[in-house]
């Protein structure tokens, strides 16, 4: 289990990202960080079928994350 300090990192980071998920008819929530530092996350509401959600979990969320948190090595959907 991650630390919680790093665990509330990343759900500060989820929070700014979710009203231009909203925007869009979509969600994200948080699911959990792996021992290895990979955050998994649940796209809900639009983004759960969009056929971008992997680009936009990937060069949007996952960037994001990586820039205020480097030592996050991936975001992955559950």
């Amino acid at each position: 289990m991650a630390d919680i300090e790093l665990e509330n990192k990343v759900k500060n980071v989820i929070n700014q990202l979710r009203p231009y998920l909203q925007a869009d008819g979509g969600d994200l929530k948080f699911v959990e960080i792996t021992d290895d530092n990979v955050v998994k996350v649940e796209l809900r509401g639009a983004c759960g079928s969009c056929p971008y959600s992997l680009m936009t979990l990937k060069d949007g969320v996952e960037r994001a994350m990586k820039e205020v948190i480097p030592e996050i090595t991936s975001v992955e959907r559950v």
